[in-house]
């Protein structure tokens, strides 16, 4: 493939990596445009006083051998001489629980008898006989999340642990919500596969293995963390690009797509001064969220896809760290709090999520003996709660912790708030029409949708990193049919290991 230019449309994991496998792959230099001033895209590292925030929280762990290598190829593991600056992985072990009822579950959750002292016989019966029930019974059939996890769970598990959370995430009842998210993010579920896991870690010989293949992705016990967070790796692969001669434009907002018989030809982006610039190619990458997109492809979309595209919907969040002297709940034998994350299924309160950032990486935190905590708001950009001020949000996180028992007033030393548009693509509104769009952007040869916002998917870090090298490849072979990529999700590993599709073979997309 001769000289060239691929224009990317955002700097997240999937953007950047799509650039450095071009100039591995092509002959094809990329030109990066990032709207924010940020790298990495959720993926990125905030850093406040010397603390560093993990926006969303990201595990680097992937059935995906080919991101695994990827990952270490970039940041090797961590031996006991290196520095807390050095780029390397560090090996981590997972711990996430729920907090309900102001006491610690299991996730997923197990009948333990743990369990049932903090959930009372009662409930516990209850919740027991829903789930034969739901096993022994038909299953509905699913049109809803909420029949999704009703087939795998039970009426009252579900409605003990999962639609509180899951309503705080994304603002609308379960049943409103496509059933196809459960697919995306926790097909392999089951309450048997938790009993099956956990017995057979029970049973299992010393040593371990970080490729976990035949674990479900929501069980896996180990993954890679990079030592100052994931915003880091993707830093080092940014400089990667620029040393390899591609550029990356920083505060550039897209708005218009260029194109000509049936190709892109051309993106035009404004800079945060308000100059406008034009920037031709060869290939174009979009990460860009599709809604905006097809506005900045007005001129030649047809008016029912603009209407799926307007009818498109996000959920955004705020991250609040909080710095602490400690945290007021301990473990049962007095140590110190040893999950990554807890999920907050306690309805008094609307923080949805608490992240531990001491316990991604002691190097998250400028004094390692006090508690770093991201407190996670779910939101809808421009409501009540994202105007609020930083100040209201740092006294209502910190009135929630108290409330919940998880902090001392007293305790809390300082604050940051970090606010994320799009963060997640939602499986409702007009989602289930979105066949419209991908039948009509994928007509563009030469344009590739990628990543999780660029797809409207709600993808792991990994699997956007995987779209971006399907797409690469697609390209250095001349192939315009995208299939291949659309067939990515958090299943691939069945696609890698035991399918292999033909590349041409079509895949099914909700219509």
């Amino acid at each position: 493939m001769g000289e060239g230019k691929a224009v990317i449309i955002g700097a997240g994991p999937a953007g950047l990596t799509a650039a450095l496998e071009l100039q591995r792959q092509t002959g094809l230099q990329p030109v990066i445009l990032e709207a924010s001033q940020a790298l990495g895209g959720i993926a990125r590292t905030v850093c406040y006083k010397g603390n560093r925030m993990d926006i969303g929280g990201h595990r680097f762990f992937s059935k995906s051998e080919r991101v695994m290598d990827w990952w270490q190829e970039q940041m090797p593991l961590a031996d006991a001489g290196d520095g807390p600056g050095d780029l390397v992985m560090l090996e981590r072990q997972r711990q996430s629980r729920i907090y309900f009822l102001r006491s610690f579950f299991d996730y997923p959750i197990r009948f333990t008898v743990a369990t049932v002292r903090n959930m009372g016989l009662r409930r516990t019966l209850g919740c027991g006989l829903s789930y034969l029930h739901a096993l022994l019974w038909p299953k509905r059939q699913e049109r809803s999340l909420e029949d999704f996890l009703i087939n795998r769970f039970g009426r009252q598990l579900y409605l003990t642990f999962f639609k509180s959370y899951t309503e705080k995430v994304w603002g609308v009842p379960c049943a409103e919500i496509s059933a196809e998210w459960g697919a995306q993010r926790i097909k392999g579920l089951s309450l048997i596969g938790i009993l099956r896991h956990f017995c057979q870690r029970s049973f299992a010989r010393p040593g371990h293995s970080l490729a976990q293949k035949e674990i479900e992705t929501s069980l896996i016990e180990r993954f890679l963390y990079p030592k100052l967070g994931p915003g880091q790796l993707w830093e080092h692969v940014a400089d990667q690009v620029r040393a390899g001669g591609g550029a990356i434009h920083m505060g550039m907002t897209v708005d218009r797509i260029c194109t000509e018989a049936g190709r892109v030809v051309a993106v035009e982006a404004v800079d945060a001064a308000g100059r406008r610039m034009r920037f031709a190619g060869e290939y174009f990458l979009s990460t860009m969220p599709v809604r905006d997109l097809l506005k900045a492809m007005e001129e030649v979309t047809p008016a029912e896809v603009r209407a799926v595209g307007e009818g498109l919907q996000y959920r955004d969040f705020i991250t609040v760290g909080l710095l602490s002297k400690a945290l007021a709940v301990r473990e049962q034998d007095g140590s110190a709090v040893r999950d990554n994350w807890i999920y907050i299924q306690e309805p008094d309160v609307m923080v949805g999520r608490l992240q531990i950032f001491n316990n991604w990486s002691p190097y998250l935190v400028a004094e390692p003996e006090k508690s770093w905590l991201g407190l996670e708001y779910f939101c809808q950009e421009g409501d009540a709660l994202w105007r609020k001020s930083d100040a209201e949000m740092a006294q209502m996180a910190v009135e929630e912790m108290v409330r919940i028992g998880m902090l001392r007033a007293g305790d809390v030393e300082d604050y940051h708030v970090v606010r994320m548009a799009k963060c997640y693509p939602a499986y409702f509104g007009s989602y289930a029409h979105f066949g419209r769009i991908r039948a009509f952007v994928d007509g563009f040869e030469n344009l590739f949708l990628i990543g999780r916002n660029g797809m409207h998917k709600y993808n792991n870090q990994d699997h956007s990193m995987l779209t971006a090298m399907t797409a690469v490849e697609n390209i250095a072979r001349g192939q315009s049919c995208k299939d291949n990529i659309w067939a990515i999700n958090t299943e691939c590993e069945y696609l890698e290991e035991k399918k292999k599709p033909d590349a041409r073979a079509p895949v099914s997309a909700p219509v």
